[in-house]
C-alpha cells in the first residue's frame, strides 16, 4: 500500500514562485516584508540590526533555518557599503552562536547562492543562510516523496533562536 506524506505548506511556496503581486514595484521580498507593518512574532524577524536583519527561512531546509541579509535590497555582495558587509558578516556569527545555543547541533552551515544560477531563490537580495545540522539528518523523504518533516513550527524556531540571540 502506498503511503501518503502531506506537504501542505508545498503549494503557497510554488505559488510564490509566480510573480507576487503584493511586492511593491521596485521593492524586493524582504524589503516587502519589513515595509509590511507587521510585528516581528508575524514576520518572522529575529534581529534587526543598523544596515543589516535576520530572518526565519519561511521554507526551510531545517528547524532553524535563518537568513541574515541587508536591509538594502542589492544582489552582490560588492554591492554592499563597508558598515553594511561588516554588518553582515557580524550578524552571521551571531547568528551560528545562536543557533548552536537553541539546537545545539553537530554543525552549522553558512552559505550563500549568490544569483540564479547559483540558486538563489531570491536573487535580488542577498542573503546568507544559516541552519543547524545534525550526523544523520537527511532521510528519504525529500528524495522520494518531495516532503521534508520539520519537528516544530516556525513560531517554535522563532522563540527559540531569538532567545539565544547574543545581546550587543
Amino acid at each position: 500500500m502506498v503511503e501518503h506524506l502531506w506537504a501542505g505548506w508545498r503549494i503557497p511556496h510554488m505559488r510564490s514562485t509566480r510573480e507576487d503581486a503584493s511586492i511593491p514595484e521596485g521593492h524586493t521580498l524582504f524589503e516587502a516584508i519589513l515595509g509590511s507593518g507587521e510585528p516581528d512574532e508575524a514576520t518572522f524577524i529575529l534581529w534587526r540590526g543598523e544596515h543589516c536583519f535576520a530572518i526565519l527561512n519561511a521554507y526551510p531546509y531545517c528547524s532553524g533555518h535563518l537568513m541574515v541579509l541587508p536591509y538594502r535590497g542589492v544582489d552582490a555582495l560588492t554591492d554592499l557599503e563597508p558598515d553594511e558587509y561588516r554588518e553582515l558578516w557580524d550578524g552571521v556569527r551571531d547568528a551560528v552562536v545562536a543557533i548552536e545555543a537553541a539546537y545545539e547541533p553537530d554543525g552549522v552551515n553558512v552559505g550563500a547562492n549568490l544569483g540564479q544560477g547559483a540558486g538563489a531563490g531570491v536573487p535580488d537580495h542577498l542573503h546568507v543562510h544559516v541552519l543547524p545540522r545534525w550526523v544523520g539528518d537527511t532521510n528519504f523523504t525529500t528524495a522520494i516523496a518531495d516532503v521534508r518533516v520539520m519537528p516544530e513550527t516556525l513560531s517554535d524556531s522563532w522563540l527559540c533562536i531569538r532567545d539565544a540571540w547574543p545581546v550587543a
